[in-house]
């Protein structure tokens, strides 16, 4: 095996990021070693690219990114005992320590030493990663890698559509980005009567309806009105289930409003800035029920998604509109922030 690797890192502060060669990541007794075979490009990659107030606090130079990865395992730590050299894997993103009050809660996605891949550690946009076992997913064998690679925000429309469960209900997703088109096709997948598509831009709104959405409203173009239009779809009522994945106070308001009385509201999208809501009429008196999303239940979220993968009722393919060399980093992150948002999930091949 080689001693060094490609990888793309944040050098220094400041906007960019750079390919450079690194040593090959040492592993300790409970890790394993894989050789990434596709890694894909998400948002708080480009946060971090931007270099954004979020990524100023956060990020320490220089780092290796990304967090969405899968690959073959080379080499295996001396404690590891439910991997082996030749497993194909995937990974969550959250790394949790398994000991802290909120793991032993059963509550490991949000462990209260959360570690994320990429962010508070070195990532995944390189030929080799360093993977904690615990953090470790064994895929299908046969399982296309650029769907292996996006199965951690996947897995976070996963759990912001089925922390209760949707079938027969009507559904509302906030959101075109590429987590919200994912809970566009959990929804169909999981049974919604009605499932609801609101976003911006068109290609990816095309993508949603693709995907199974029966309404799909762009808030751009003129004389859009989305409760309006819920309420009418829903005889009145209300929609059962908001999924909320922009973080805008305009679709915070939106989905609270066009919430029926008892109804579900997923909080997933991360605001910039403080927002304000009406406790008392959306959600005291209306009897709604708020679940804040982070990440994936470990590891319901993970056999969910794989279960409807091999079904066939979820196919996350539509999604991913672009596959290119890991060498091609800086295409992909031109058109991830290209005004019109034609890229969805862009899938980076070492």
């Amino acid at each position: 095996m080689p001693e060094m690797m490609r990888a793309i890192i944040k050098p220094r502060p400041g906007p960019g990021l750079e390919m450079t060669t690194v040593p090959i990541p040492r592993i300790g007794p409970r890790e394993v070693l894989v050789k990434v075979r596709a890694t894909s490009i998400c948002g708080t990659d480009v946060h971090i690219y931007k270099w954004d107030a979020w990524a100023q606090s956060r990020i320490k130079t220089p780092r290796i990114i990304g967090h969405e990865f899968c690959g073959d395992v080379v080499e295996v730590g001396s404690a590891v005992r439910s991997l082996k050299v030749g497993d194909f894997v995937s990974a969550d993103s959250h790394r949790f320590d398994g000991t802290c009050p909120v793991c032993r809660a059963g509550q490991a996605h949000i462990c209260a030493n959360l570690e994320i891949f990429g962010v508070d550690v070195d990532g995944c946009f390189a030929e080799y990663v360093a993977l904690p076992e615990t953090s470790a997913w064994v895929n299908a064998p046969d399982l296309d890698p650029a769907v292996a690679s996006i199965q951690d925000p996947c897995g976070n429309a996963v759990y912001a559509v089925l922390v209760e469960p949707v079938a027969g209900k009507s559904v509302v997703i906030f959101g075109d980005g590429p987590t919200g088109l994912f809970a566009v096709g959990v929804a169909k997948a999981a049974g919604a009567s009605l499932v609801a598509h609101v976003g911006k831009y068109p290609a990816r709104l095309a993508i949603g309806k693709a995907l199974g959405a029966h309404i799909s409203l762009n808030v751009t173009e003129p004389g859009t009105d989305v409760v309006r239009t819920l309420l009418d779809a829903t005889r009145g009522v209300g929609v059962d289930v908001v999924v909320e994945m922009t973080g805008s106070q305009q679709a915070i308001d939106q989905g609270f409003a066009a919430l029926r009385k008892g109804g579900r509201f997923s909080a997933f999208g991360i605001p910039s800035q403080p927002i304000t809501l009406d406790l008392n009429g959306q959600v005291i008196f209306k009897g709604a029920t708020i679940y804040g999303i982070n990440g994936r239940q470990l590891w319901q979220s993970w056999y969910q998604m794989a279960g409807m993968f091999r079904s066939g009722a979820l196919d996350p393919r539509p999604v991913i509109t672009h596959r290119i060399k890991l060498d091609e980093f800086q295409h992909g992150f031109d058109l991830m922030t290209a005004s019109d948002r034609v890229a969805a999930k862009i899938v980076m091949y070492p």
